[in-house]
């Protein structure tokens, strides 16, 4: 059975250095193809019958905004040895992109978003649950960095979307779902102890994985 581990917590606090990072570690330690990351990102609804004016004003901050049945789906056929083929989403457009991904079972698997923690479906499936946290000004700057470079928006849209939905939805949704995480590690990516950590208590989960069992009787 795969080593699950939820990676959750606010936009821009760290959260996908910090998955990167400790996929390269685990990659190197355990081979090519023995980790796979999924991104909650993926699993926001279609929502091509929508006009683009209407996705704009959508909720992107609330657990329904995620089809969250779809990510459960995936995470336990991922488990039980089964490839999926993943949507992929479409930030530009607000909608899923008409191609998926298709993910094969690996050793370890990573999902990473801000509400993961807050799906208890997610959760029961999961061996190794993380909390990214890091300061509400600082979360706001690097993701005001990210959407204006990365994602063609403008400041004035990513300040008003943080103000209606962001802001709230962190407080209200993002925030309390750390209670549920096993560890909850400040300074994200660049964290090198908590990655250290992170790494060894994955290695030992898969290493018992991977062990035969001892046989029914055995040292009676």
């Amino acid at each position: 059975m795969p080593c699950l581990l939820a990676i959750a917590g606010p936009s821009g606090s760290g959260k996908t250095l910090f998955t990167r990072t400790l996929t390269d570690d685990l990659t190197a330690a355990l081979g090519e193809g023995s980790v796979q990351m999924l991104s909650e990102d993926a699993y926001y609804r279609d929502q091509t019958h929508l006009s683009f004016a209407e996705r704009e004003r959508r909720n992107y901050d609330h657990p329904d905004a995620i089809e969250q049945n779809l990510l459960a789906r995936h995470l336990g056929e991922l488990r039980e040895g089964r490839a999926v083929d993943a949507p992929v989403y479409d930030y530009g457009q607000h909608t899923r992109a008409d191609q998926t991904r298709r993910i094969e079972p690996a050793s370890v698997l990573i999902i990473e978003g801000i509400l993961v923690l807050a799906n208890p479906a997610v959760r029961d499936l999961t061996d190794l649950k993380l909390y990214i946290d890091a300061p509400l000004d600082v979360c706001l700057l690097r993701r005001l960095r990210r959407d204006v470079e990365e994602r063609d928006r403008s400041v004035d849209s990513v300040a008003q979307q943080y103000l209606d939905t962001v802001r709230p939805g962190y407080h209200r949704f993002v925030r309390p779902s750390a209670e549920y995480a096993d560890l909850v590690i400040t300074r994200g990516g660049r964290n090198r102890v908590a990655l250290d950590t992170v790494r060894r208590a994955v290695l030992d989960r898969v290493s018992e994985s991977a062990s035969p069992q001892a046989s029914v009787g055995e040292g009676a």
